[in-house]
């Protein structure tokens, strides 16, 4: 049961940055995007994450998404700002700077580049928590930091670390999230990936980061009503339909996937950055594929 002191509550698309012909972030883009998705009904924005493609954006780069998000989003919703890194004055940094742009909350992975063990870890995550001034949700995402947080540790980070008040779980194991609500029933616990959201919202999620909802966001705030609601068989109707796009969240090229869907549903995905590259054929037309399911259901 959700809290009335939530932090996360709800569908949070990872936003994407839309890049113009010459390679800039195009801020009227993004700040279209972030329109649609708030006429939609979303209940927050992620801004740098993955999806984003943090890692190719400088620093001035990443407050300049902060920022347009924030204008778009105007206070109606929570934005919160990846601020992943190395260490944790890197990540401290990008924290003043996306508070400084507008952001309200903080997420971020475990340090990259270093596979920390768990007092590290801790270490990390109090530093940036206190110096940030934010609120703060923890990352896990194995694949991408190299570090799996058990749900012990993650428990253990939100009694011991005041503004923790949060967890993006992105194992890919939905069991994690009943367990570190057994452990942590404080800590607000959030779906990560895009294949298995109506699993953990069932198993007490209380609310979802997504890619999918870059795509498709009515049907993301639908399928999280439905569930709310217990109305399981029509949340597993629209679930289905999503399905196929959605599983490409769990691949490496999530992004690559993403972006075109989101064009042809009259978004703006774009171009990728290096080193990301555009889908093959092949790729494509899998993405087709799971377009046409998308329609036809939504259709029938």
């Amino acid at each position: 049961m959700i809290g009335p002191m939530a932090h996360f509550e709800g569908i949070i698309p990872a936003v994407t940055t839309p890049f113009d012909a010459a390679g800039a972030i195009d801020e009227a883009a993004l700040e279209r995007n972030v329109a649609a998705y708030l006429d939609a009904g979303v209940h927050g924005l992620v801004a740098n994450g993955t999806m984003a493609e943090a890692g190719s954006l400088s620093a001035q780069e990443r407050r300049t998404v902060v920022a347009a998000i924030a204008r778009a989003a105007a206070g109606r919703v929570p934005v919160i700002a990846g601020v992943s890194a190395g260490t944790p004055s890197a990540a401290i940094g990008l924290a003043a700077d996306a508070a400084e742009a507008g952001a309200t909350a903080l997420m971020m992975l475990p340090p990259l580049g270093y596979h920390g063990d768990a007092r590290e870890v801790t270490a990390f995550y109090r530093a940036v928590a206190e110096a940030g001034g934010l609120p703060l949700m923890a990352y896990n995402n194995p694949a991408a930091s190299g570090v799996d947080m058990a749900p012990e540790l993650i428990a253990a980070l939100g009694r011991e670390i005041e503004n923790l008040v949060a967890v993006k779980e992105c194992s890919g194991d939905v069991r994690r999230i009943p367990a570190i609500i057994a452990l942590a029933p404080e800590l607000e616990v959030l779906v990560g990936g895009d294949d298995w959201a109506l699993e953990g919202f069932c198993a007490g999620a209380t609310g979802w980061v997504t890619g999918v909802a870059d795509v498709v966001p009515a049907e993301c705030v639908e399928l999280w009503e439905r569930c709310r609601a217990g109305e399981l068989d029509r949340a597993r109707a629209i679930y289905q339909r999503m399905l196929p796009v959605a599983r490409f969240d769990m691949t490496p090229k999530l992004v690559q996937y993403f972006k075109p869907a989101m064009d042809e549903v009259g978004l703006v995905g774009g171009p990728v950055r290096p080193p990301r590259l555009e889908l093959t054929e092949p790729e494509r037309e899998d993405l087709a594929a799971a377009l046409r399911v998308l329609r036809e259901r939504a259709a029938a």
